[in-house]
């Protein structure tokens, strides 16, 4: 989207509609007194085409406004959100394509309706410093939107990591070797690899890996695992076979430049997925597993060590494959984060397909609910000193009686020092989930009443419990005023 030539031409567009309207005047009685076309002056007013000087110089006079106040780029205050919006260039940053709106629909949609256009700019501005929303954000929830919109499934990554394990002829019957990875990027992709001490430099401590472009030198920390280094390795592989240009340079990332890095920065990490975890294998093992009537934790975390992948990445996979192969339309994702002494849990990353289910992040510093099996795997996994604790939960939550079936990894996390972070995946349970699932009635599984946060949860007498219902107890003082008040107006009326 040409946004510096179309930012000029929208914002004239707006100022000469914002001066017609001033005169009360319609496109019809605009056409009239300057005898212009009125299909002309509609298209100059959508954006759509730029007058030339004497044109301008005319509705200039004829709209008692100054010729230098119409060329000007600056907006009235009224409009000012709208210009600030198009001159950032945050709309040319992200490919509006991959959501299926085409730039004429955009340009219509402000000119059309620029005041209410303003009011949403406005109020998604005010949101986003009232929560502090960066850029990096803003770009990931888009990614998060789109990736949600397909059921986080993408037919033609599948197909190029089949080709290329047989164009390479990468057995992706077994464990993917990384000694194959590595041997691939050296003498097909002509890499340099490195190991050397991130943590030597305390501002390197976070990162696994970095890719210097000008010598293609690929810098891989000495404290990575096997599973974290096959990832690298794929992800590598995956930004050179598919002819990725625009991309990041470190893992994990430290800013992102546009939308595209974030964009091509998920089609490589799911490239690599596809190639660690093969889908039909996968499956399957998933089959198998489901054949259980009473499986144990240790048989899901051997379920994972088939596969050369981390927990997360697993649970990533899971999210591609649950949707697409075993109809399971209504699940969740998320990553917690916590900080050892602490009594703090952040959710740093989650996924929604088809509907936004119950658990997701707040930006409110609200306490999630300390029944998820997603806390009590971190908090077992310290108990009980083990680098992967494992375990499943029913939850049902208490404001909308929907239950979930949750399975929660707790590991270490190899990106912070003296941090635990537990994976999570939900499953919406319903009577076809309960025939597929043989163990779900099992009473091995925990069952626990739940909510979102403490803060808003109607959970009574919760021993777990780490705040208050406050959020919950305004809601019901207002609805209990609204009662009373309604009360009064129908006394009185």
């Amino acid at each position: 989207m040409n946004l510096e030539r179309e930012y000029i031409k929208l914002i004239f567009g707006l100022k000469l509609k914002q001066a017609r309207t001033n005169k009360n005047l319609s496109l019809f009685g605009l056409a009239k007194i300057t005898e212009l076309s009125k299909s002309y002056l509609n298209e100059i007013e959508k954006g759509k085409k730029y007058p030339k000087t004497d044109k301008i110089i005319l509705l200039s006079e004829k709209l008692d406004v100054s010729y230098d106040h119409m060329v000007s780029l600056k907006l009235d205050n009224n409009l000012a959100p709208i210009g600030e919006i198009l001159k950032s260039g945050i709309l040319k940053e992200i490919p509006l394509d991959i959501f299926g709106i085409q730039e004429n629909d955009l340009i219509d949609i402000i000119a059309n309706a620029p005041a209410k256009v303003n009011a949403f700019i406005s109020t998604i501005i005010e949101i986003a410093q009232h929560y502090n929303l960066t850029r990096e954000s803003f770009f990931l929830a888009s990614l998060r939107s789109y990736q949600e919109a397909q059921n986080n499934y993408f037919e033609d990554l599948e197909q190029k990591a089949l080709a290329f394990s047989k164009s390479f002829q990468i057995n992706i019957n077994s464990k993917v070797a990384i000694e194959d990875l590595k041997t691939i990027l050296i003498e097909e992709y002509g890499y340099k690899i490195e190991e050397i001490v991130f943590s030597e430099q305390e501002e390197l401590g976070d990162l696994r890996s970095i890719f210097v472009p000008k010598s293609k030198t690929l810098l891989i920390s000495v404290d990575v695992d096997d599973p974290q280094k096959a990832f690298i390795f794929a992800k590598e592989i995956a930004y050179n076979y598919l002819e990725i240009t625009e991309r990041l340079f470190t893992f994990s990332w430290i800013k992102f430049d546009n939308f595209d890095q974030v964009l091509n920065n998920f089609y490589a990490s799911y490239f690599a997925g596809a190639l660690l975890l093969p889908r039909q294998q996968l499956i399957e093992e998933l089959n198998l597993f489901l054949l259980k009537e009473d499986p144990k934790p240790q048989e899901m975390i051997q379920l994972m060590g088939k596969f050369n992948v981390s927990p997360e990445s697993f649970y990533q996979r899971l999210t591609n494959i649950l949707p697409k192969d075993f109809q399971l339309k209504n699940l969740f994702f998320l990553r917690l984060s916590h900080k050892i002494g602490t009594d703090t849990y952040q959710i740093n990353k989650e996924l929604h397909i088809t509907n936004q289910q119950e658990p997701h992040a707040n930006e409110m510093n609200e306490h999630y609910c300390r029944r998820w099996v997603s806390i009590r795997t971190i908090d077992e996994s310290l108990k009980q000193n083990k680098k992967h604790f494992f375990d499943a939960q029913i939850s049902k939550y208490e404001n909308s009686g929907n239950e979930f079936l949750v399975f929660s990894s707790a590991t270490p996390d190899p990106f912070k020092k003296d941090y635990l972070r537990s994976i999570s995946v939900g499953i919406m349970i319903t009577p076809a989930i309960r025939k597929k699932f043989k163990f779900i009635e099992n009473k091995s599984i925990s069952k626990q009443i739940v909510g979102v946060t403490c803060e808003t949860c109607a959970v009574k007498d919760c021993l777990e419990r780490s705040f208050p219902p406050i959020q919950l107890q305004q809601k019901i003082r207002n609805e209990n005023t609204d009662l009373i008040v309604q009360e009064y107006m129908a006394k009185f009326s």
